[in-house]
């Protein structure tokens, strides 16, 4: 039995509100994918409407992440493979028991709401295993957005144990370790990382410095936890976008990558003799475990 995964990530530019337009170039790159062999496809953050969450028509199409949800379950199922469909923005009623757990909550003349960025790991056959609601939002996100609730957890696939993260999330090592405390092998990272709100200040040192960041963070992450890095990010105009979608393990680094922001799909092996070699290397897993475990 291999013990490899033959895992596509897709770097997609979406037009902003075009949720129709979006997602039907979206499922085009996933038949690709699935064409060349990938066993699991992920899509990157926002792909479906673009990120205008001030806009009326982003707000109503928000509400219609269950139907765009099921189609990406007929399609995972159609196709045979696990599927991350990047995030999907959602749109849930407003409830007193959110307000207690902090939930930022927004009116419209629909009544009081939250919204949630949400990704789902889809099975073969078309199931939901598990979701991840973004935590640790972007400070533009902030206003807009609630942070999920839920601790971070490791999803039992078919592929193994598989830990979620959005975006802003890779800054933070401790959502990591948590994932992979939990049993994660392979943690996957749907992002829209732009260079629309880079520092004035850090451009001035280094104008390259979010390439820096993202390759920096991508690589120490799967080193420090032995684990896979799957880090799907948005494409477009190189004025805004970053792109730089990878697959990272720990030895190795990017295993395959997309070296700019343009769009594109890309296949990279993940294989797991590499994960188990590097853990026999840095007992990461192994001091996390022990009772005397001092963080």
């Amino acid at each position: 039995m291999s013990t490899k995964i033959k895992v596509a990530v897709i770097q997609l530019y979406s037009k902003p509100l075009d949720i129709n337009g979006n997602f039907a170039k979206a499922c085009d790159f996933v038949h690709q994918a699935a064409e060349q062999g990938a066993q699991l496809v992920v899509l990157p953050e926002y792909h479906l409407n673009g990120y205008l969450p001030e806009d009326p028509v982003y707000i109503e199409q928000a509400a219609q992440y269950q139907e765009y949800l099921d189609r990406y379950c007929a399609l995972a199922r159609e196709l045979g493979i696990c599927l991350v469909p990047g995030t999907i923005v959602e749109r849930h009623p407003a409830t007193t028991q959110s307000a207690i757990f902090g939930s930022r909550t927004l009116s419209s003349e629909h009544g009081d709401y939250h919204l949630f960025n949400t990704s789902y790991f889809i099975s073969h056959e078309g199931e939901i295993l598990g979701f991840y609601r973004k935590k640790n939002l972007w400070r533009t996100e902030r206003p807009h957005q609630s942070r999920g609730q839920e601790k971070h957890s490791a999803i039992s696939t078919p592929l193994g144990k598989v830990g979620i993260l959005i975006c802003w999330d890779l800054a933070f090592p401790e959502a990591f370790r948590q994932l992979v405390r939990d049993g994660a092998d392979i943690v996957i990272v749907p992002a829209c990382w732009t260079l629309d709100e880079s520092s004035p200040y850090g451009l001035k040192l280094n104008p390259d410095y979010e390439t820096l960041v993202l390759n920096s963070m991508v690589t120490s992450r799967c080193f420090e936890n032995t684990c896979a890095v799957v880090f799907a990010n948005a494409g477009g105009p190189s004025d805004t976008f970053v792109g730089l979608s990878q697959v990272a393990m720990p030895f190795v680094g990017p295993v395959n990558r997309i070296c700019d922001s343009s769009e594109g799909v890309f296949l990279a092996d993940v294989d797991m003799e590499i994960l188990k070699q590097s853990e026999l290397n840095y007992l990461v897993r192994e001091d996390m475990a022990s009772k005397d475990w001092h963080y």
